[in-house]
């Protein structure tokens, strides 16, 4: 005997006209992408963006040697200094606006909320022009680009640490404080182990928007992948705005993908080796896009 037939109160089973409508609807779309990119390859083409010419220096090493891979390290550097000190960041304030003590609660949230709030590309222009006033000249690009970018995405960070904890069910803590831990034992050992896993696709959702954030440092020509392949490539070769864009595009793109599979397969691998009631914080808005 089969199962019973579930059916969605949000949803009804298209019918046979709907499924024609449907259809004929995505066939429609799908030859208006089509032809959209038809005529993107034409204007392309009319500009000569592929000629073999154009794309020869992007077949030479010294090309990935001399510039792409410079700018791509430049780019991780950035990447990688703003994602732990953002992450510490996050963890220290959002725990602190967890504190019972209200003055500790209330400073901690004003301090999250207002550099969440604060546009990030300010926040880096703030920091820029900031930093030769108060400590004199020298290049500062990468030290307000990584501060920024921590100010900014740290704050968020912290809401999501927040959220974390308190999606814990309560009667974890109560347990714990029922067999005599401490308040800081029942956070570190009861509370943080599962808010970790449930927290980790809101935070590496984060951090993949870090990531692409340090193509603002662009603004302030610091010496990263978007620098050096929308800036000095195309003054190296002439012409070649349009297949470096393409190149440092994919470049971008496979970083964020391995940064997700990375982040996936934690995740998997700390929910095989601890079991949780925490249900995933899905990611968190990006307040100022």
């Amino acid at each position: 005997m089969s199962g019973p037939v579930t059916t969605s109160v949000l949803f009804d089973a298209p019918g046979p006209r709907a499924r024609l409508r449907n259809n004929a609807l995505t066939l429609l779309a799908l030859i208006g992408i089509a032809a959209i990119a038809y005529l993107v390859y034409l204007r392309f083409d009319e500009k000569h963006q592929w000629e073999g010419r154009i794309w020869e220096p992007f077949t030479e090493s010294a090309t990935w040697t001399g510039y792409i891979i410079p700018g791509l390290l430049g780019t991780l550097k950035a990447a990688g200094l703003s994602a732990v000190f953002a992450l510490v960041f996050g963890s220290v304030f959002g725990l602190a606006r967890l504190s019972d003590h209200r003055w500790i609660r209330v400073s901690a949230g004003a301090v999250v909320e207002v550099f969440r709030s604060i546009p990030l590309l300010l926040l880096i222009f703030f920091l820029f022009f900031l930093a030769p006033s108060v400590f004199g000249g020298g290049d500062y690009t990468l030290i307000a680009l990584v501060a920024g970018l921590t100010l900014y995405n740290g704050s968020v960070l912290a809401e999501v640490v927040r959220a974390g904890v308190l999606a814990v069910p309560k009667g974890q803590s109560e347990a714990a404080y029922a067999i005599g831990f401490r308040k800081n034992q029942v956070m570190r050992l009861v509370l943080l182990p599962q808010a970790v896993t449930a927290m980790m696709p809101a935070i590496v959702s984060q951090l993949v928007v870090l990531l692409k954030d340090t193509a603002l440092g662009y603004i302030i020509a610091y010496v990263d992948l978007l620098n050096y392949g929308f800036r000095v490539l195309p003054a190296r070769f002439f012409g070649s705005l349009i297949p470096a864009a393409i190149v440092i595009g994919v470049i971008y793109v496979g970083l964020n993908m391995t940064l997700s599979a990375l982040a996936t397969w934690l995740e998997r691998r700390s929910r095989r080796s601890r079991r949780t009631s925490v249900k995933p914080i899905p990611a968190t808005a990006d307040i100022g896009e």
